[in-house]
């Protein structure tokens, strides 16, 4: 007789695992195995049966597949996490009995717990990790604001800061910057490397409120940091070599004489090296520049895709003039603008940037008296010495030339002016229920106008309009007398051809009468349409239109609500256009 199956032996029960079973398999404690599972990149499940999966027991537990803690078993990074456990305790220990000298001697010699056999485990290849570096380029930033905080330790915040400067004199080395949008949460930069885009978010720059109640989990946060932070440097060594560029970075046109002195010397360099406005040493001479490098585009003979070849021949086109945007420029920026993104956002594109020395020692490379400077950027109602050989404008001026590809008018952001939309060019493109706004639309279509039918109605005075009205009724006197004249031509017998030229006379197109449509009665109808069409669907696929139709109504619901904030700030900007006339009429009034 054949052996019978147990329960929850097989399908769903055998395939998970609980977090307490896993912990007393793997012998750790949970906070090391929430490390060592942020690390091997292994998170909780979610079942198909959660009742077979948790072997009949109510509730909702934590599960883990099987499969992934047995992989864990065989990780050696388990005994380095168990070794620091029982270096701390003995750490502890120590303490409690004070004992100096083996308080000294274990302080020295924690063992540290070394992850870079795991970032080659999980990123095979350079272009996955490439993919992967979204999230720890904005952690990275996130943590170089942080203040010294008990709970974070302090080099991992100057790691952070470290790495991700390097990332972005990279960036600037390549011209890799493609798009930059400003918002509540932060400056959200993208950049194309290796065929990869890579978006991530820099905080802006506020003061960190010390909190009563910690409501963050930092511990948590921190492990993240280790993985990301590790993983950037593998990227970041990568990068500098494919550019010919020395690692760690060296500056190689500042003060020559003493550039073999401050390159034994870290901190010395630190500080210029962050502030982003000095070119980089390279490994080799002659080594042309690949922003400088124009390389031509490989054309291949494509049967049916002559249009894909075309639009990726003007997306080159596109691109190598978006690298040479702001060459010969030479911008200025003032104390109150946010130095390093816009500095960033300049040197990606060839330009020249300075700022005073006061608010920044290292990097600033030319004096505001200069004749030569053609943009300085300010973000002040009012100065008291302006120059006429430069431009005054505000910071958003650089990021929407960045957007869209050009040098737009500075007209539109001289100083005290108001500012247009700042539209943001990470927009879904394959939704087609999506709020446009009419600002977008004339930055695509220039047969577009934004509210100039508006404008020009508040520019006519209600004089204006009173002899238009006139002029209108004065046009309709004069057809009617014309029409008598006709008759009056045709006196005596009325003859056939006589009828036939006054209705060639009279001749005109007249508006008809228009259709009554019942928009209810129409609405009704396509309800009920609509409802024989979806019984017509099976029952297996009934769930996925559900889900498809609650997202489009949900789209549909965000773009009514943007529509209706939309209006709403029309009609204040009309008020009070319609104010400031009045008021000028007033006062003009006043002065005659």
């Amino acid at each position: 007789m054949p052996m019978q199956k147990k329960k929850f032996q097989s399908g769903e029960g055998a395939r998970y695992v609980t977090r307490r079973a896993a912990l007393n398999k793997l012998q750790l404690s949970l906070k090391d195995f929430r490390t060592l599972c942020i690390i091997k990149g292994i998170y909780p499940r979610e079942p198909a049966h959660r009742r077979k999966a948790q072997k009949g027991k109510s509730g909702i537990h934590i599960l883990y597949l099987k499969k992934d803690i047995l992989f864990l078993l065989h990780e050696p990074m388990i005994w380095k996490l168990r070794d620091l456990q029982v270096h701390l305790n003995r750490l502890r220990r120590a303490k409690g009995m004070h004992q100096k000298d083996l308080i000294k001697r274990y302080a020295n010699t924690i063992p540290r717990v070394s992850i870079d056999h795991v970032v080659k485990e999980r990123y095979p290849t350079f272009i996955d990790a490439l993919r992967d570096m979204d999230d720890a380029l904005t952690l990275c930033c996130l943590f170089s604001t942080f203040p010294k905080l008990k709970s974070i330790p302090p080099n991992l915040i100057a790691l952070c800061r470290r790495l991700t400067v390097e990332f972005m004199h990279v960036c600037i080395a390549a011209r890799a910057l493609r798009k930059v949008f400003i918002s509540i949460k932060g400056i959200y930069f993208q950049v194309e490397i290796k065929g990869q885009t890579i978006t991530w978010v820099i905080p802006h720059n506020y003061p960190h409120e010390p909190q009563k109640k910690q409501e963050v989990d930092f511990y948590t946060m921190a492990t993240f940091a280790d993985f990301y932070s590790t993983a950037l440097g593998f990227v970041n060594f990568r990068l500098y070599n494919n550019l010919n560029l020395y690692y760690p970075p060296r500056l190689g046109t500042y003060n020559a004489e003493k550039l073999e002195e401050e390159i034994l010397e870290e901190n010395e360099t630190s500080d210029r090296v962050a502030a982003l406005n000095l070119p980089l040493l390279k490994t080799a001479e002659g080594v042309e520049d690949p922003s400088e490098s124009e390389l031509d585009l490989d054309t291949f003979v494509i049967d049916g895709d002559e249009a894909k070849a075309e639009e990726a021949r003007k997306e080159y086109e596109k691109v190598r003039k978006l690298k040479k945007l702001f060459e010969g420029l030479k911008v200025f920026l003032n104390r109150e603008v946010p130095r390093e993104p816009l500095v960033f956002a300049l040197r990606c594109f060839g330009a020249q940037v300075s700022w005073d020395e006061t608010t920044f020692p290292e990097g600033a490379t030319f004096a505001e008296t200069d004749e030569t400077i053609t943009h300085q950027i300010v973000d002040r109602p009012d100065l008291n010495k302006q120059y006429i050989s430069r431009y005054y404008i505000q910071p958003q001026w650089v990021f929407d030339c960045v957007n869209a590809r050009e040098l737009l008018p500075v007209e539109k952001y001289f100083i005290g002016t108001t500012l247009p939309p700042h539209l943001s060019p990470f927009t879904v493109e394959y939704r087609t229920q999506r709020y446009v706004p009419p600002e977008e639309k004339a930055l695509t279509d220039p047969t577009v106008i934004v509210n100039k039918d508006q404008e020009l109605l508040d520019e006519i005075s209600d004089n204006e309009i009173e002899d238009i009205e006139d002029d209108k009724k004065e046009s309709e006197d004069e057809t009617m007398d014309a029409d008598d004249e006709d008759l009056d031509e045709f006196d005596g017998e009325m003859t056939e051809e006589k009828l036939a030229a006054i209705k060639r006379k009279q001749m005109k197109v007249e508006s008809g009468t228009p259709e009554f449509i019942n928009k209810g009665k129409l609405r009704r109808e396509n309800h009920q349409m609509q409802l024989l069409k979806e019984k017509m669907i099976q029952k297996k696929y009934r769930n996925l239109y559900k889900s498809m139709k609650s997202g489009r109504m949900k789209r549909e619901k965000e773009i009514k609500l943007l529509k209706y904030k939309r209006r709403i700030h029309e009609r204040t900007n009309l008020e009070t256009k319609r104010a400031e006339i009045r008021a000028r009429r007033a006062q003009a009034a006043t002065l005659m």
